[in-house]
């Protein structure tokens, strides 16, 4: 078994092995992973984090040891950036530039330096909003991370590991965490609300806000009105998702 650890700002996670494959989810700065198997120019890797697994470029990661890996696994360290963007400086001097949520716990494995912004801690429930609120209009972006492009899961994904929470990386997936809710008037805000397709699949999640309104990422990320029914979107005077259940996972 080899490992792996992302020292780029974002690296796309494929599919499949070739460039133009669907972008499935993103590495960003200090994520690591296993190795599952390797070709000429490509790695297929599971992300430690949420267990995704899919195929990144060999050019575009730092190869780690075993013991390197057992070491970052031990130390469960929580220490994520919390600027939109910021910079890491290389052992060369060389400023790279990282995105918000990047994962800073193994700048000195890297011999990068740091002098951002950052949260260290597990944060109050309450802050989770605060924190959505950072990608607000951020383009949707299939298999995005980040404020320059994100889908709706790895919004929340994102927004809860920025707060010291774990949460896999799809809707369906994440559906399966946390205490269902029989009611919408039951929930508070930071709570998750799934919505499914005409086949009863969950394919979107949002974050519950206060005052029946539910931030997501659709088109872009925005906030619009949620109800029994799903979420209305006051532009097109219809509903765009119909709701499935909604969970309490904090």
């Amino acid at each position: 078994m080899q490992y792996g650890i992302c020292h780029l700002s974002t690296v796309p996670v494929r599919l499949i092995a070739e460039e133009s494959a669907e972008m499935t989810t993103q590495l960003l700065y200090g994520d690591y992973f296993k190795v599952l198997d390797q070709r000429k120019h490509w790695s297929k890797i599971r992300i430690t984090y949420d267990g995704h697994e899919g195929w990144i470029a060999n050019k575009q990661y730092t190869v780690i040891s075993e013991n390197d890996y057992e070491t970052f696994e031990k130390s469960k360290e929580i220490k994520n950036a919390s600027d939109l963007v910021s910079f890491i400086e290389t052992e060369n001097n060389i400023l790279i530039p990282i995105l918000l949520g990047s994962s800073l716990a193994h700048l000195d494995f890297l011999h990068h330096k740091f002098e951002g912004s950052s949260i260290d801690t597990v944060m109050n429930k309450c802050n989770l909003i605060n924190t959505a609120l950072l990608y607000l209009n951020a383009p949707y972006l299939w298999g995005g991370k980040t404020p320059f492009g994100i889908d709706s899961s790895g919004l929340t994904q994102m927004v809860y590991k920025m707060n010291g929470y774990e949460l896999l990386r799809n809707a369906a997936q994440q559906s399966t965490q946390g205490e269902a809710l029989s009611f919408i008037e039951e929930s508070e805000a930071g709570d998750l609300a799934f919505f499914d397709n005409k086949d009863g699949i969950i394919d979107h999640v949002g974050i519950i806000m206060e005052n029946n309104y539910i931030i997501h990422a659709y088109g872009e990320v925005r906030i619009d009105r949620i109800d029994h029914t799903g979420i209305y979107n006051n532009e097109v005077n219809n509903y765009t998702h119909k709701l499935r259940v909604i969970k309490k996972v904090i």
